[in-house]
């Protein structure tokens, strides 16, 4: 399988910031919290067997305290997986019972920490929180079960109640502390100084869960990583909350990719898995999706594609590649296409062309690509027929 490009020039020849890359995949949990989506128990056991052949390290199997069909679901997947599974709680009794009672590998229990959550959500002062938080970590741990502890709104959190929480949970053996930025503030360099703060207060693991509403959330996760967090949530397409989550498919291939860190996972299916999602949530992937939109590897520009033509590390990254991530390049006709994009086409799909012809087509799907027009295989045929072109089968015959 090929992994890595050994293309290490300029920045790339950098990668020393990062030694291991564990992933927490919230698809299932919060990536289906997006506004207006919602899996079928079938959906989720298809999505929950991808992720766990492909050898992610956690999977969040959902909330399983909300409904008996979620509880259902979750303990299905518990069973069925590979995986660590993990059963979301917040910090009440009946939330931690119920993910116990899933028979989940870990418990991730939370409560908001924030002042402004902590007084118009939770309605509860930072006193209660703290001691909600300790009791919920110790009865995780009561039942022998690992326990991951989010501090929500970690970001908007006074730094210094927030260091008195992850005390308090690390005293009570917490085996996880979720740095959640939950509303999308954080900013790279903000977000590693806040994860290397609280790395100085406990001897958990740390985990970072991250938001996109400034578009921030991978390049935050990686700053996670630089930081010395050992795990990063994320969810497919990085759907979720608002504008979503970290990106499974950047964060992971970020990481193999740039920072030449071998994950375990087998990133050959992650166009696979994305496509799965995408059907299964009804939130369509953009054209120019990192490394899952259908132009993440398709050239146009004459330069590009021409440069490509000859060696794809001249316009892709060089490090990561269409096969890494079981995608396709291609080669898009229209206003900005070259001679080499068209000659390639025209070989492809059995023409001979003479440079004066690939010259004249060229120039007609130019026009055509002016119009907004889709130029497939089928109008490239027409063009070619108008101007002669012949195919390489009469070729052959005239030279016999």
């Amino acid at each position: 399988m090929p992994r890595r490009v050994e293309f290490f020039q300029g920045t790339l020849a950098q990668q020393t910031e990062i030694d291991n890359v564990r992933i927490f995949d919230t698809t299932l949990r919060d990536g289906e919290q997006s506004p207006r989506t919602s899996f079928s128990y079938e959906e989720k056991r298809d999505i929950a067997a991808m992720l766990d052949g492909m050898g992610t390290h956690v999977i969040e199997a959902g909330f399983p305290v909300n409904s008996d069909a979620e509880f259902e679901a979750v303990a299905d997947i518990a069973a069925a997986t590979d995986a660590t599974t993990c059963g979301l709680a917040r910090v009440v009794d009946k939330d931690i019972e119920a993910a116990l009672d899933a028979g989940v590998d870990m418990v991730h229990t939370f409560v908001s920490t924030s002042d402004v959550q902590l007084a118009d959500s939770m309605h509860a002062s930072r006193e209660e929180a703290v001691e909600r938080a300790v009791r919920s970590v110790e009865r995780v741990r009561d039942a022998g079960v690992e326990v991951m502890f989010s501090p929500m709104d970690a970001t908007r959190t006074d730094e210094a109640f927030l260091i008195e929480v992850v005390e308090a949970v690390t005293d009570a053996g917490v085996d996880w502390i979720n740095l959640p930025d939950t509303c999308g503030v954080a900013t790279p360099t903000r977000f590693a100084k806040m994860v290397r703060t609280v790395r100085e207060h406990t001897d958990a693991n740390i985990d970072v869960h991250t938001h996109d509403d400034f578009g921030l959330a991978s390049a935050n996760a990686m700053a996670g990583f630089e930081a010395g967090a050992s795990q990063a949530q994320v969810s497919v397409n990085g759907i979720g909350e608002r504008a979503g989550n970290a990106a499974y498919e950047e964060v992971v291939m970020s990481a193999e990719s740039l920072y030449g860190v071998d994950t375990g996972i087998d990133t050959t299916q992650i166009t696979k898995l994305a496509r799965i999602v995408e059907a299964a949530s009804d939130i369509p992937v953009p054209a120019n999706k990192p490394v899952v939109g259908r132009n993440a590897f398709s050239h146009e520009s004459g330069i590009h594609a021409a440069g490509v033509i000859e060696n794809a590390d001249t316009f892709e990254p060089g490090v990561m590649t269409p096969e890494m991530v079981g995608a396709t390049r291609e080669f898009v006709l229209g206003k900005h296409t070259g001679t080499h994009s068209v000659r390639k086409r025209l070989e492809d799909i059995g023409y001979d062309p003479t440079d004066a012809e690939v010259r004249e087509v060229t120039r007609r799907v130019k026009d055509h690509g002016a119009e907004k027009e889709r130029i497939n295989d089928e109008a490239l045929q027409a063009f070619a027929s108008s101007v002669g072109v012949t195919t390489k089968e009469d070729t052959e015959e005239v030279r016999v």
